[in-house]
């Protein structure tokens, strides 16, 4: 007999395991995040102002994610009822030099911060002297270094008290499998420390075990969170695509973030484009020759975050539900009602792609293209699923 293959280890993801992931408009203060944040909601929330601080508390709404197959599947149910997906975001008040030992919101903001699952970072790359800059000046690489480091320092402070307290338990010492598990947690918070302290490198861009990022994932750290770089134009040189400023943020995040994406937009374009009826926005995006960047962005973010959908479509409804990459079937099922994982027996399976090939649901069946899968079945991006399930126990 062959000896059996060890089973893969599946890779344990940096952040939370949920479905319901937030992202945080983060920057300086009065670079354009509210006005951002504003735009991209279509909702009058946040409080844009031309003086630091003028968001306190953070502002949250919840964006539809555009995507052509949901349109195309609406088409072609015409159902009476439709609900995309969406991502839920935060605008968090601005961020100042100093804010890790409390200065401006401090503390405040940081946890804000916290309890985000990913971040858009916008940089104010246009001049304007009726917009004040905190910092006096328009300095983009100045702005990354500031919110880089106070984040790094903040990370620091948090993981040297995890460190403090797990030391006080494994001085007593002993054999014990907690003893143990202590120990193993002790050495992961202590090179979780060396990466911010000693190589100023941000958790998220090290390669790390699943042990390790099971002790990372509990702390919540903030540089562990996915970060896109969202540069802030004026309207001017969104659309002639120049910028005096974008070269040096490129090498920046080359740099210091590599990997990581660079979106540049335009917040007063995108503000103008917001606030007129959709057939203007098209025609006037047309005009000027410069399309808005807000569905790149929300997009853009679901994939950092590592989230996927799959589709449930009849006459009644048509539905995209958000899953996190990699979610097997009937934790899928758990995402529309608890009890369907519980009582899952087995899911539909059909493609998007095959339905839009052939038509409808007869020609799939005929095709042999709707598949029966079982509790191991790892959903796919653009499933179209029917789950069958038990009768819930009372």
């Amino acid at each position: 007999m062959p000896p059996k293959k060890a089973a893969k280890e599946e890779k344990i993801l940096l952040g939370r395991p949920g479905n319901n992931l937030k992202s945080g408009i983060v920057g300086l203060a009065n670079v354009g995040k509210s006005t951002l944040f504003q735009a991209v909601t279509r909702c009058p929330l946040g409080n844009p102002a031309n003086y630091p601080y003028a968001t306190i508390d953070p502002e949250e709404a919840r964006v539809i994610v555009p995507d052509e197959r949901y349109d195309w599947l609406c088409e072609q149910y015409k159902p009476a009822s439709r609900v995309p997906a969406n991502l839920t975001v935060y605008d968090i008040a601005g961020l100042t030099r100093g804010a890790s030992t409390g200065a401006g919101l401090g503390n405040a903001f940081l946890s804000h911060i916290r309890a985000v699952d990913a971040i858009f970072q916008v940089v104010r790359c246009f001049d304007d002297a009726d917009i004040i800059h905190v910092e006096g000046d328009v300095d983009p690489i100045r702005d990354l270094d500031i919110i880089a480091d106070e984040l790094r320092v903040k990370d620091i402070e948090f993981v040297e008290k995890a460190l403090d307290a797990l030391v006080k338990q494994t001085r007593r010492g002993g054999q014990s499998l907690e003893m143990k598990k202590m120990k193993e947690e002790q050495a992961t918070v202590e090179k979780i420390l060396a990466t911010l302290k000693d190589e100023a490198t941000d958790v998220r861009k090290k390669d790390w075990n699943n042990k390790e990022v099971e002790v990372i994932n509990s702390l919540l750290l903030l540089t562990a969170k996915p970060v896109i770089y969202v540069v802030n134009l004026s309207e001017k040189d969104y659309v002639r695509q120049k910028n005096k400023y974008l070269p040096k943020v490129f090498q920046w995040v080359q740099k210091n973030s590599p990997g990581d994406m660079i979106i540049p937009l335009s917040v007063a374009y995108e503000e103008r484009l917001s606030k007129m009826e959709e057939a203007e926005a098209n025609a006037e995006q047309d005009k000027v020759g410069a399309k808005s960047a807000l569905g790149k962005l929300v997009i853009n973010m679901r994939k950092e975050l590592n989230l996927g959908s799959f589709f449930t479509c009849g006459a009644d409804e048509v539905r995209q539900w958000t899953i996190r990459k990699g979610t097997k079937a009937p934790q899928a099922a758990g995402v529309i009602h608890s009890d369907f994982e519980k009582t899952f027996i087995q899911a539909v399976v059909s493609k998007y792609d095959d339905l839009k090939e052939l038509g409808d649901e007869a020609a799939l069946k005929s095709a042999g293209k709707v598949y029966t899968k079982g509790k191991d079945y790892v959903v796919e991006d653009g499933d179209i699923l029917l789950f069958k399930a038990g009768a819930a126990k009372g």
